[in-house]
């Protein structure tokens, strides 16, 4: 497959995906589930530092995720889009009131407040359209956390819906695999197919 047909096939499943996860009903307690499987995963447990995306829309929510992890006295560290670059850079907060809309209208920390992460361990949460068995991911098209993800040295936790999880999904060359989908109706470790 060349990479203008992987492309246009990315294309057409985010409308799809985008739909499906428009249509989740009982979002609320879908996400409950999905941040109580979180609570009890070894990798969240164990991690130090907890790595999220801050959500919008019809994504799972991480709002009460990042409030959890403050609870549980772990670094919350949340992604800044650099401005004219594909690239983010995170930064530890220490609560809600940290964050400010950013890039694409997403809340993101307020640099001239929050330190720079440097260390790039423990877990990270990482938002999807969609995901495979195998722990192939679709994104929303611009790169940043496959940037991010090819240098981070701890466990990569994706979370969705059980209706976003795809049988097989696409994949190029630099795309980077997380190691655990959670949803709403439990778990998987991403096997190595």
């Amino acid at each position: 497959m060349s990479v203008n047909d992987i492309r246009i096939e990315k294309k057409l499943m985010r409308e799809h995906f985008k739909h499906l996860r428009a249509s989740v009903p009982d979002k609320e307690a879908k996400d409950l589930k999905i941040r109580n499987k979180l609570s009890n995963l070894w990798a969240y447990r164990d991690a130090r530092t907890v790595f999220t995306y801050v959500s919008m829309g019809t994504e799972v929510s991480t709002i009460e995720i990042i409030e959890m992890a403050l609870k549980d006295s772990k670094k919350v560290a949340v992604p800044y889009c650099i401005p004219d670059t594909r690239d983010m850079r995170f930064y530890y907060i220490s609560s809600l009131e940290d964050l400010q809309p950013g890039s694409f209208g997403v809340l993101e920390p307020r640099t001239d407040k929050c330190e720079a992460v440097r260390e790039h361990s423990g877990i990270c949460l990482v938002p999807g359209l969609a995901f495979d068995r195998t722990g192939r991911r679709l994104g929303y098209g611009k790169g940043y956390y496959d940037r991010f993800l090819s240098n981070f040295n701890g466990c990569t936790v994706g979370l969705t819906y059980q209706s976003c999880i795809a049988d097989e999904l696409p994949s190029g060359r630099y795309d980077v695999k997380v190691d655990v989908v959670i949803h709403d109706g439990g778990f998987f470790t991403a096997d190595s197919r």
